[in-house]
């Protein structure tokens, strides 16, 4: 396979000579185009991207980008175990956490973690002062708390509306200001609250600060509880943390993993599967296996996931967008949001000889449509926007109220968003002249389930995967944070530190 810089390439070239001279999105946005530009994106998923403002020939030059820098080829090789992530020389094998096949690493992992939750759901396993569980509590920061959190908020309605039972309530701890892991211990029961700690190496500094600050809370307010006996570590085998002795159980997680893109491995599964049950997390599991399958279409406009890739590209390198703003209708998602940021930014905010990765700028409507969409509209400079929404509610009970329910005016602003963007209004009075021409895109489906909260996972992973490839960037490791904890550090040790301008920061505290 070859490697080349996006601007080496001569489709690139061709499609920047194209783009000069399209027509303007508010002329190709028909009844006709809005039908015909869907893709499959998932299980009952779908991506709708005429609002990008395509035409057959941008389409048709948008597969020659696609086929020369050898996206799905690529694709193919990183399922293969190939050398994905070559900064750390390193296979990226997260697909395989969800692909379903047997007698692999990750699901021998799972398997065993869903006989523990199992035993926790069932009451069989109690906690050191012999109390049934009713409350999780995973320690974790980054991809080890983000994911987690999106996933089972993602899932809690659904799991509601659909009586599964129990339902174990989940909290979370990842920041290191002391007042997040306090308010949360002041809201659970420690006599009936299971404890996950989440840190691949095992010396994450937030994670184990903040578990020696549950143990300490602990110690005060509740010593009849073991905490080590009420705690589980998902780790990589032969961390500081892989002690089966030492805690009520482990499960691993390995290098070919990175956190952001642990979401289907036992980084989330074990918190998921023992809070809804492992029926559930195959649920989720197999939307993501769906999207993934969906990814290896070689017809860029059938497969969601490259074509997102392909239009932000254009966005970025075309038309020099330096933002995108991603906007659930859904409030289910809004810790996916968070998820979301840290899945595009810290993979493919990398250096390279042009843009890359744009400013992630998310919320869930319709609340920040009273918050930033003023800016979107009528500011000077465009923000794409990435819109997803769902037919139906999660819990199902709603209200009629001056015609139409909740759920219909919350769809009837999404689709009012897109078409406003798109369209504009003029206006000779400049404060109420809209200018349109403004893109977006749309993933939507039925109803957010597990299978949709999956392939929403996996067709963002994918897309990511995408963006590496088109750009020739390593969208696998984050040398970007390493810097900051490295000072941080330092800071921690200040009268051994030569950095004056750290020294005089760190004075103000």
């Amino acid at each position: 396979m070859n490697y080349f810089d996006l601007t080496e390439t001569e489709a690139y070239r061709k499609l920047c000579a194209y783009c000069k001279d399209k027509p303007e999105l508010k002329k190709l946005l028909t009844t006709e185009a809005v039908e015909k530009y869907i893709a499959p994106a998932g299980k009952n998923l779908l991506f709708s991207y005429a609002g990008k403002g395509i035409t057959q020939g941008l389409m048709e030059l948008c597969q020659d980008l696609a086929d020369e820098q050898e996206c799905i080829a690529k694709y193919r090789d990183l399922l293969a175990g190939g050398i994905a992530n070559k900064g750390e020389n390193r296979a990226v094998l997260h697909h395989l956490c969800r692909s379903g096949k047997p007698d692999t690493f990750y699901a021998r992992e799972k398997e065993k973690f869903y006989a523990f939750s199992e035993k926790i759901r069932s009451g069989a396993l109690k906690s050191s002062t012999g109390k049934v569980y009713d409350t999780l509590v995973q320690i974790g920061i980054g991809g080890s708390g983000l994911g987690p959190k999106a996933v089972y908020q993602g899932l809690l309605n659904w799991c509601i509306a659909e009586g599964v039972s129990p339902v174990l309530k989940a909290e979370f701890i990842s920041n290191i200001d002391p007042d997040e892991p306090s308010a949360v211990l002041s809201r659970i029961n420690p006599e009936t609250t299971l404890f996950i700690l989440v840190t691949k190496s095992g010396t994450t500094l937030e994670t184990l600060t903040n578990y020696a600050f549950v143990k300490k809370y602990l110690e005060k307010k509740c010593p009849s509880v073991d905490l080590d006996k009420q705690t589980v570590t998902v780790t990589a085998a032969g961390s500081p943390l892989d002690e089966e002795k030492q805690f009520l159980a482990v499960f691993h997680i390995d290098d070919f993993v990175g956190g952001r893109f642990s979401s289907t491995s036992a980084c989330a599964g074990v918190l998921v599967s023992a809070a809804f049950g492992k029926d559930i997390f195959e649920q989720f599991l197999s939307g993501a296996r769906c999207s993934d399958n969906l990814a290896l279409n070689e017809k860029v406009g059938e497969n969601a996931a490259l074509m997102d890739a392909l239009l932000e590209v254009i966005d970025v390198n075309i038309r020099h967008i330096p933002v995108e703003a991603v906007i659930p209708y859904s409030a289910a998602l809004a810790p996916f949001t968070l998820h979301l940021q840290q899945l595009c930014m810290e993979s493919n905010g990398k250096p390279a000889p042009y843009a890359t990765c744009p400013v992630i700028f998310a919320s869930v409507g319709t609340d920040c449509q009273h918050s930033f969409f003023q800016q979107l509209h009528q500011g000077n400079g465009e923000m794409p926007v990435e819109f997803i929404g769902f037919k139906h509610s999660q819990l199902g009970f709603d209200v009629q109220y001056n015609g139409s329910s909740s759920q219909t005016k919350l769809n009837a602003n999404l689709a009012a968003q897109i078409t406003a963007f798109a369209e504009g209004r003029p206006s000779n009075d400049i404060n109420k002249c809209f200018p349109g021409n403004r893109t977006s895109s749309l993933l939507y489906g039925d109803r957010l389930t597990p299978e949709n909260l999956g392939s929403l996972f996996a067709h963002f992973e994918n897309k990511v995967m995408f963006l590496g490839f088109l750009w020739n960037i390593n969208s696998y490791d984050q040398e970007g944070v390493q810097l900051g904890k490295e000072l941080a550090k330092a800071a921690l040790d200040i009268q051994k530190s030569d950095n004056q301008v750290l020294k005089s920061y760190f004075s103000f505290f």
